[in-house]
């Protein structure tokens, strides 16, 4: 057996152990549960993807086309399999869309033979990523995502960007009609699809910013409706989830997946991001809005919901919890998908009860620390009166 033979069996048998590994669940905290495996990473991507198998054109069997993370994920339910689309992030820093399926929603993922052909907006993109699917009522689903471009009018300055939200739809997710982008004063790369129709327009969650990067004079998580998907433009916008200074969201917010319709309203996770000594810190934290207006809120729980722990800290992009991507079962079951650090991506599972539950009864922040020793001052007495 040549070295050609023994590389091919030795990433075929690594790649086949990786994705058909058992995912174990954790000792949760009554909220939700996390499991002790990523459930997507660079590693199990389909070794053909990477490696030319043709033993004359590659006689180390060596890796041609490098893989770096996959991240940032849209879910759906589709066909009774639980879907990705992942982010994919190359070497060469480029990120593009791939489909995993699972048959459970915490293990066993496996990605579709090609990535998705995303076609071109009328002037290319030069990246794409963090994909938001939505099961819209009209029928399709629609993807919403962040087109990257260069800056033109800062010719010489090479990190200068722009950013929109890129629209696409589809009625199969293997063919995708590709719409014009969002329309807006200012950039946005952080949009969804409210999944119904609202007052019969189109309902989009926004991120107002003044850069690439900075939000600025963004106030935080917007709400603008749509009078025509097909040719999406912001006109009015209104903030229904702000920034607060000294909180997890000083810095920015934005919406995660669409939100999940229940009995007591909608059920939004978003992240939160403050600057900190090693950088910016996002965390993903939860509010809820009304049934009937999806633009007012009506819960709002203090503090973060999930923040990284253990080798979640760690990756391409340290301290970083993302998710644009949910799903709940008709069981009530919800699973919740997060990336870690830019790097990999994870599950943790709850239910719609034990989500409502707490955000309707876990405390506001009410952004002094006098108000919040006041606060944890009321559950210790409570909890002391009843004799523990």
């Amino acid at each position: 057996m040549d070295i050609f033979d023994i590389r091919k069996n030795q990433v075929m048998a690594e790649y086949e152990s990786l994705i058909t590994r058992k995912n174990i669940p954790l000792e949760g905290n009554g909220i939700y549960t996390r499991y002790a495996n990523p459930i997507v990473t660079a590693a199990m991507v389909p070794p053909f993807w990477k490696y030319d198998f043709n033993r004359e054109t590659n006689p180390y069997f060596m890796e041609r086309i490098g893989v770096n993370a996959t991240l940032n994920s849209g879910a759906i339910k589709w066909n009774g399999k639980y879907v990705l689309m992942v982010r994919m992030e190359g070497y060469d820093r480029k990120s593009f869309f791939a489909i995993a399926e699972s048959p459970n929603g915490i293990d066993n993922f496996v990605f579709r033979n090609h990535p998705v052909t995303m076609p071109e907006d009328k002037i290319p993109g030069t990246n794409i990523y963090d994909m938001r699917l939505t099961a819209h009522e009209d029928g399709y689903v629609y993807g919403l995502f962040c087109v990257e471009r260069h800056d033109d009018r800062f010719p010489g300055d090479l990190s200068a960007a722009t950013a929109s939200c890129g629209i696409a739809r589809t009625k199969d997710l293997e063919n995708w009609e590709r719409l014009p982008d969002l329309v807006s004063k200012s950039q946005q790369r952080n949009v969804v699809l409210h999944p119904e129709f609202v007052n019969g327009k189109y309902a989009l969650y926004t991120r107002p910013q003044d850069g690439f990067i900075d939000t600025g004079s963004g106030g935080g998580i917007g709400w603008a409706l749509i009078d025509d998907i097909t040719n999406a433009e912001v006109k009015e916008e209104i903030i229904i989830d702000p920034r607060y200074y000294h909180t997890i969201k000083e810095v920015k917010n934005g919406e995660g997946p669409a939100p999940i319709k229940t009995t007591k309203g909608w059920l939004h996770l978003a992240h939160g991001v403050r600057g900190c000594a090693s950088g910016l810190r996002y965390v993903l934290y939860m509010y809820m809005t009304s049934l009937e207006e999806p633009w007012k809120k009506i819960a709002s729980p203090g503090g973060y919901f999930m923040a990284p722990v253990g080798e979640e800290y760690m990756g391409d992009v340290m301290n970083v919890l993302f998710s644009n991507g949910w799903i709940a079962d008709e069981d009530g079951k919800v699973f919740i998908y997060y990336a870690s650090s830019d790097t990999r991506m994870h599950v943790a599972t709850s239910t719609i009860d034990q989500l409502v539950d707490y955000c309707l009864n876990t405390p506001e922040d009410k952004l002094t620390t006098a108000e919040s020793v006041r606060t944890l001052n009321a559950l210790i007495d409570s909890n002391l009166s009843l004799g523990i």
